[in-house]
Order: structure tokens, then C-alpha cells, then sequence
């Protein structure tokens, strides 16, 4: 299951040494519901190895405004704390993991 990302725990996940995957979506988004299973299914295949985990928009005005997002779902691919990826829209079950791949 994905981690919920959040204005408490967004700075500490992060600073952690793996790397980190955030969709930012909305409970009213019918791509972020297509999105949601994916992203959940890579939680579990990639536990231990990254942190994956999902930002509600509607409850974190400050994460949202720090990267800028205007559409979701949005994925963001973070690797020793830096951005090194962007995804808006829909994306394939293949697609998304080579992208967490690329990662390790």
C-alpha cells in the first residue's frame, strides 16, 4: 500500500536514502482513480527499496504549490532528494515501473 504524503512527512521522506515516488491526486479525479491501483501495486512490489506514496492536492496546498502542479494525476520521481522525474496524466503499469527502475 502507498504511504500517505503529507506537509508532516513530506521533508522526511524526502531526505531518506531511497528514492521516492509521489502521485498527486484527488479523490474527484477519474484518471487519478485509474491511476490509484498502479501506483498501490507498486508500493507493494518495490517495498524496501523505494518509498512510494500518494499527496492528496485538496489537503496539501503547500507540497502542491512547491512543484507547481496544475494537473493530476501527477508523478513525481525523486532520487537522493532531488526531482529527476515528471509524469502527468495516465500512465501504463509497464511504463510506470520502468520509470521506478530507473531509480535503483
Amino acid at each position: 500500500m502507498a504511504i500517505v504524503i503529507n506537509n508532516d512527512n513530506f521533508d522526511a521522506l524526502t531526505s531518506d536514502s531511497k528514492p521516492l515516488v509521489i502521485d498527486f491526486w484527488a479523490e474527484w479525479c477519474g484518471p487519478c482513480r485509474a491511476v490509484s491501483p498502479l501506483v498501490d501495486e507498486m508500493a507493494s512490489e518495490f517495498e524496501g527499496r523505494v518509498n512510494i506514496g500518494k499527496c492528496d492536492v485538496d489537503s496539501n496546498d503547500d507540497i502542491v504549490a512547491r512543484f507547481r502542479i496544475r494537473n493530476i494525476p501527477t508523478l513525481i520521481f525523486f532520487k537522493n532528494g532531488e526531482q529527476v522525474d515528471k509524469h502527468v496524466g495516465i500512465i501504463s503499469k509497464n511504463d510506470l515501473k520502468a520509470k521506478i527502475e530507473a531509480l535503483l
